[in-house]
């Protein structure tokens, strides 16, 4: 194969990122990302696949410089603060399909995971009337929660209006985010190292066994949907 030809097959190359929002690399939210990016692998042998670990960067949130609004300015619609997200967010701007993930604290997404959205959706709105944005390709997305709750304590205790709030951006500027809610996930490898008195131990091994599989496997079809959206 030439360079040339290299190079053609390399733009040509489908690319999907898994923002993991979550501090641990190999557990709940890692697991089920790199489930998603397996299906996606499944549905597109070819695609670029790639996890990025926001607790691995240093950023911050929006800094209100408002650099991606001045008139004329080299960085409008875009973020023009050089720290680790930079190239991230350059790579975004390319992508065929996202997918993020988080844990859940405090009934929403984690701080690392909320700074990068700030980041990443400001720089798209412009002051217009109306608020258009400034995507140019509206990609499929998706969004993957895993929590210590069971699903009727998500609904009552008014989770989901908390991650809705992010989902209404991604749908207004790119696709409708695929979803997809692990329950009840289990926290600890050696519960008896810690003070957790609210929480059985073998009730959370007993629905892991059970429902972390399937979760994995909805994961998977995520992945694979989201290059069918793709298309």
């Amino acid at each position: 194969m030439t360079k040339v030809t290299s190079l053609r097959r390399t733009m040509k190359m489908k690319k999907i990122y898994a923002i993991n929002g979550s501090p641990r690399k190999n557990k709940n939210t890692a697991t089920l990302l790199d489930k998603v990016l397996e299906g996606a692998k499944k549905a597109a042998p070819d695609v670029l696949a790639e996890r990025i670990d926001l607790y691995s960067l240093k950023y911050t949130g929006c800094r209100s410089c408002f650099a991606c609004k001045r008139k004329d300015g080299a960085s409008y619609g875009k973020c023009a603060v050089r720290d680790d997200l930079y190239d991230v967010l350059e790579k975004l701007r390319d992508a065929d399909a996202v997918v993020f993930g988080s844990p859940i604290y405090y009934r929403t997404i984690t701080g690392q995971l909320h700074a990068f959205y700030e980041r990443f959706f400001f720089p798209y709105m412009q002051y217009k009337h109306g608020y258009p944005n400034l995507v140019q390709k509206k990609i499929p997305t998706a969004c993957i929660y895993t929590m210590n709750v069971k699903e009727d304590e998500m609904l009552r205790d008014g989770y989901r209006e908390y991650m809705g709030l992010f989902e209404i951006f991604l749908e207004n500027y790119f696709q409708k985010p695929l979803i997809l809610h692990s329950f009840n996930t289990y926290q600890f490898d050696d519960y008896g190292k810690y003070v957790c008195e609210v929480f059985s131990p073998e009730e959370k091994a007993a629905w892991r066994d059970v429902h972390f599989p399937e979760d994995c496997k909805k994961a998977f079809a995520i992945g694979e949907e989201l290059m069918i959206k793709s298309k």
